[in-house]
């Protein structure tokens, strides 16, 4: 079918804003056999190999060239303008920005690109699974896996279907209140999204020690955060907890599950116990050890930790000294937290700013790779059908099934 006119206008995929018109185009070559228009969308094609889409830009798909036009080359020009549609990703509106690229924020990103939504995740690296040195509870892996290769796995499968990775730390995150779009900034860029992920998890609080001495001891197991993750391979060892409140209390009494041997450390002075603790550790049979404490060095397979009462030598320790979580960026733009310092969600991972969302250890919950990544699966859900709720994303058909359409 030749083509003999078509007014048209590109739109701007950010927001729909008119960009500009190319108007009548009076003389569109021949050898187009064909025009299809669906979505909103004008196809233009030549051959199955030589196509043109006039639309919005996150459509924009392109064979053209300057020695083989498949326009007048007067709307060389205008058609310059599809080098915005092949930039960098963060130049362009996106469905979904991502912050945080640990187990959450991975399985979100690849539920998201497969839902064919156009989203990018920023990283800044700093993602608690990457401590671990190998995971042996994680379903589906028996022999266990190293955080650092789990999280690979995953971003070769987010990118797999589309996802965009960067490297970076988010600094801020505004809102515009009239059209409800965030703008991310880090060091190299920013990103606009209609919604945001907040994947940033927490960071738990060191013991005093050497920065070289805690990287060696957490490669090898000598230093451990997570007794629900690696307690088993603790079992009848000789284990220390760094911790004097509550929580130190709560997690010896946790791992006396696993070992008979286990000494509670005050790490800064000396215990300062409630009479119902002193009575849970006597009968469970833990020791206490006055503090000040500091991992002092690595003596063959054990770790040596300096205190008040001497040296004492351990085959793992276990740092009780709670954890720092990562709410800054939503709170810049005003999510509420709930009393611990979490944020606050409705069972969908809906923070209380519309368009923000929230999953993993950044939110109250138990702070496992299993459940951060249940978490990451139902805020991508919910995001996706949020905005399908404000926009239906039909998908046009293809070349192929407009062709049979017509043929039938």
């Amino acid at each position: 079918m030749p083509i003999q006119k078509c007014n048209h206008f590109l739109r701007d995929a950010f927001d729909g804003a008119l960009l500009f018109g190319l108007g009548k185009i009076n003389e569109i070559r021949p050898t187009f056999e064909r025009r299809l228009k669906f979505n909103g969308v004008i196809f233009l094609s030549r051959s199955r190999n030589e196509r043109l889409y006039i639309g919005p830009f996150n459509l924009v798909k392109t064979l053209w060239n300057h020695s083989n036009p498949l326009l007048p080359s007067d709307l060389a020009p205008e058609l310059s303008l599809k080098k915005r549609a092949e930039g960098p990703v963060h130049d362009q509106t996106l469905d979904c920005l991502i912050i945080g690229g640990g187990p959450a924020g991975l399985t979100a990103a690849i539920y998201l690109a497969r839902f064919h939504l156009d989203i990018l995740v920023v990283d800044g690296g700093k993602s608690r699974a990457a401590w671990i040195p190998c995971t042996r509870n994680h379903a589906g892996y028996p022999d266990g896996i190293a955080g650092t290769e789990l999280l690979q796995r995953m971003r070769e499968q987010a990118c797999k279907y589309g996802a965009k990775i960067v490297t970076e730390h988010v600094t801020k995150l505004e809102r515009d209140e009239a059209t409800g779009l965030f703008t991310a900034t880090w060091g190299s860029g920013t990103a606009t999204a209609r919604t945001v992920l907040l994947a940033t998890g927490v960071t738990n609080r060191r013991p005093p020690m050497d920065e070289e001495l805690h990287a060696d001891a957490l490669a090898r197991g000598l230093v451990r955060y997570c007794p629900i993750c690696d307690g088993y391979e603790v079992t009848d060892k000789k284990v220390g907890v760094i911790g004097s409140d509550s929580h130190g209390v709560a997690e010896a009494l946790f791992i006396r599950s696993y070992t008979a041997d286990v000494t509670l450390i005050a790490p800064d002075k000396s215990l300062n116990l409630k009479s119902d603790d002193q009575k849970k550790l006597k009968e469970a049979g833990i020791g206490c050890v006055d503090g000040p404490a500091q991992a002092a060095a690595i003596t063959g397979d054990c770790i040596v930790v300096d205190t008040a009462e001497g040296h004492y030598s351990f085959d793992s320790i276990y740092p009780a000294l709670g954890s720092d979580t990562h709410t800054q960026l939503g709170e810049m733009v005003g999510a509420t937290l709930a009393d611990d310092g979490c944020f606050l969600c409705d069972d969908h991972q809906r923070t209380s700013v519309p368009g923000l969302y929230a999953a993993g250890d950044v939110v109250h919950g138990l702070d496992q790779i299993s459940h951060a990544m249940g978490e990451g699966g139902v805020a991508a859900t919910t995001m996706r059908n949020d905005l399908c709720a404000q926009e239906p994303r039909w998908r046009g058909a293809t070349v192929e099934m407009e062709e049979a359409a017509e043929g039938s």
